[in-house]
């Protein structure tokens, strides 16, 4: 690079130049911030008690990680194949004594799509690359003709960034469109029937995290004799502590169904003074 004096009309190039390189690494930079909003947030699990933690750890980390790392990490975890499992290994892992929780978004592409976002996205990746540390190289700033060409590169390149950054604004938009709906069904009963006693939105049951299961087992340990319990006295002990939890709210129309359909507890019937009753215990599964 030569340090000849310059006349006015090429040092008022050069200057333009520099605005337009200048105008190009502010969008990158912008894009680069944005990339690590989506990839800090976009998959969160662990034990509930901890969540804070590792956003904020996954948040730190995704501070220091290049526009090409970045990218690399993004396509495959947030940017998919239709055919990508997407099942929960984490909370799968995770011990039976401590209630886990992951939250993910993803958007989930046709192959074709899938190899065509990832080449963009390589290339976004080398053009930030050529204008951070080869543009001076490619271009000859101390002539008028090497300006008009820098100018004429740096206006493509800036509408080729931009064009990745809305794209990328798009997805982000989903997901905290996507965010915002979780946070609604968080708070909503239905979530609160599906975590707390094991009831989906379509009214199914899942009988190992029912609520009633739960203090039937309860019922069981206060009142069992020889190791079993009357279904009706357990169902009366229950109405007094836990009137939450009846059998209606699992669809069922009696305790007896109930330990019945739950497949979790031994039934067996007995005379007791001349009437037959039903008597249950926990099964040691």
């Amino acid at each position: 690079m030569t340090t000849q004096p310059v006349d006015g009309e090429l040092q008022a190039s050069q200057r333009e130049v520099q605005r337009l390189l200048g105008r190009c690494l502010l969008r990158l930079q912008q894009y680069e911030h944005l990339i690590k909003a989506i990839v800090a947030h976009h998959d969160i699990a662990g034990p509930a008690h901890a969540l804070q933690s590792i956003r904020a750890e996954r948040v730190a980390d995704t501070a220091t990680k290049t526009l090409g790392t970045l990218v690399g990490y993004f396509v495959g975890s947030y940017v998919v194949t239709d055919e990508v499992d997407t099942s929960d290994e984490v909370t799968d892992k995770a011990p039976n004594d401590v209630m886990s929780f992951r939250m993910r978004t993803h958007m989930s592409m046709s192959a074709e799509d899938y190899a065509r976002t990832e080449a963009d996205l390589k290339e976004l990746v080398l053009l930030r690359n050529n204008l951070v540390h080869h543009f001076i190289d490619q271009h000859d700033l101390w002539s008028l003709d090497g300006c008009r060409g820098a100018n004429d590169a740096l206006l493509a390149a800036y509408s080729r960034i931009d064009e990745h950054f809305e794209q990328l604004r798009g997805w982000a938009e989903h997901m905290d469109q996507a965010r915002r709906l979780t946070a609604e069904f968080v708070q909503s009963d239905a979530f609160h029937d599906l975590v707390a006693n094991g009831i989906a939105p379509d009214g199914t049951v899942d009988w190992p995290a029912a609520g009633i299961v739960r203090v039937l087992r309860e019922a069981a340990g206060e009142l069992a004799v020889d190791g079993w319990t009357p279904v009706a006295s357990a169902g009366r002990w229950i109405t007094e502590r836990h009137p939450e939890q009846l059998p209606g709210k699992y669809g069922c129309s009696s305790w007896r169904q109930v330990v019945h359909e739950s497949r979790l507890f031994e039934l067996r019937y007995r005379d007791v003074d001349g009437r037959r009753a039903a008597w249950y215990r926990p099964k040691n599964s």
